[in-house]
């Protein structure tokens, strides 16, 4: 039989990989890092995580996150059950330790004989053979050149920041104090998995001016300052309104300062636990553009914050994706080139959670190929029917921008058109749905 060839060892590759190993069709996994590596990047592990270590809600019943990694865990996915096996206290997110994850992933890979790792950089898109293009926003400037080259355009772009990590014995818990907003988790560890640092009115406002007034990175020749809306550096979301932080990363509701119970915050910055042994923290919606330099100096006027040491600033990276409704089939394949399958955050998707899912699908579909036979996707109903629905036809092409699964890209319920079913029914009915329709796309497989 011959393999499936992968390129990129990232959530999407490696989610595809296994899926594929699965089915018992040999999979060729292609992955260049480490020989050559990307600013981001910090090892040549598979699947690193590397703008946060959460994969966000974990409700299934009210979060369309939560359904897609139902989804991921019907499905068999590998990325899923090691989030699982690796999962920090997070409140109702799913979070884990970065570098016992992607070392887990690698590990389970590597074990799986019909798996073949081989390190080195793909520049061409073949002309034959079943493959699948998991590359990435960071595709390598070669291969991004002979996907151009193929598709007769030129792929969209936009910036994707990076949040500043704390070391948390830095922090000063005598100002600050733990506690998920709303007090949501199971365990008492969930319920305090984050660590708040409370402003008042006139320090928010200096925090805002310094932040206005910090020096920036310059944009390369040739880029443009398209972001995607939910990765926006916090900079730019102040330049849009003093208030913008304090209803967003910022917002105080839900959360009691434990050292001055009666004092009401005017603003509160969230740090989420970003390894097993809790040494280190992230920002929380701090993705930025600052200079290193006039981060450590604007993020030091944080309560709490004063004397942080910092084991990663933040930064920024031009993240490239497909106009997959023009490009792209139902079943993943470039139009162009049926022999390719794209996925990933190369499609047009946003998210770890995303990525790994289109992994998922274009893995199962491209081993059904082998197998001889044709894999539909699943229906739009489904967290995952709905995104692959959206980036190859639902979205318009001429505005198309990468998307996290909402239930904005779900099918509307009958019952609930002209708003005659509130949110608390709605999105039940939703996960419902989407749960029984999966299934019945898995057990026709």
């Amino acid at each position: 039989m011959e393999p499936v060839h992968i390129i990129g060892a990232g959530l999407a590759g490696s989610e595809a990989a296994w899926q594929i190993a699965r089915a018992g069709v040999p999979v060729i996994l292609h992955e260049m890092r480490p020989a050559k590596g990307t600013f981001a990047h910090k090892t040549g592990d598979c699947a690193e995580m590397v703008c946060s270590n959460s994969f966000r809600s974990d409700d299934d019943v009210m979060n369309a996150v939560g359904q897609l990694h139902w989804e991921m865990r019907a499905a068999g996915g590998l990325i899923m059950a090691t989030a699982d096996r690796h999962r920090l206290p997070a409140g109702g997110a799913l979070a884990v330790d970065r570098e016992a994850f992607s070392a887990a992933v690698t590990q389970a890979l590597q074990a799986e004989p019909l798996i073949t790792v081989v390190p080195g950089e793909v520049t061409d898109l073949p002309s034959d053979g079943n493959w699948i293009v998991a590359t990435g926003p960071l595709t390598s400037d070669r291969l991004a050149q002979s996907i151009r080259g193929v598709t007769g355009t030129e792929s969209l772009a936009f910036f994707d920041a990076i949040a500043p990590i704390v070391h948390a014995e830095t922090i000063d818990m005598t100002v600050a104090w733990e506690q998920s907003r709303y007090d949501k988790g199971e365990t008492e560890a969930e319920r305090r998995a984050y660590i708040n640092c409370p402003m008042t009115r006139d320090q928010y406002n200096a925090f805002i001016d310094a932040l206005l007034a910090a020096e920036k990175t310059e944009f390369h020749e040739g880029e443009t300052a398209g972001y995607f809306d939910g990765c926006l550096p916090i900079e730019v979301m102040a330049e849009r309104g003093r208030e913008t932080l304090r209803h967003g990363p910022m917002k105080p509701v839900g959360l009691t300062n434990a050292h001055k119970p009666d004092e009401k915050a005017y603003a509160v910055v969230q740090l989420r636990r970003d390894n097993a042994l809790g040494t280190l923290y992230n920002i929380v919606g701090f993705q930025t553009k600052m200079k290193y330099g006039a981060q450590t100096q604007v993020f030091r006027m944080i309560p709490g914050l004063e004397n942080a040491s910092f084991a990663r600033l933040g930064g920024i990276h031009r993240n490239s994706f497909l106009n997959s409704p023009t490009l792209l089939d139902d079943r993943m394949r470039l139009r162009q080139r049926p022999n390719l399958r794209f996925a990933g955050q190369v499609t047009g998707v946003e998210g770890y959670v995303e990525s790994a899912a289109m992994g998922l699908l274009a893995g199962r579909m491209a081993a059904a190929q082998a197998l001889g036979r044709d894999l539909p996707p699943p229906a739009p109903t489904t967290a995952m029917g709905a995104l692959i629905n959206h980036i190859t036809g639902g979205a318009e092409a001429k505005t198309f921008q990468p998307m996290n699964v909402n239930f904005g890209l779900f099918p509307p319920l009958d019952e609930a058109r002209g708003g005659r079913k509130g949110r608390k029914d709605r999105y039940p009915a939703y996960t419902q749905r989407a749960k029984d329709d999966f299934s019945a796309w898995l057990a026709a497989q």
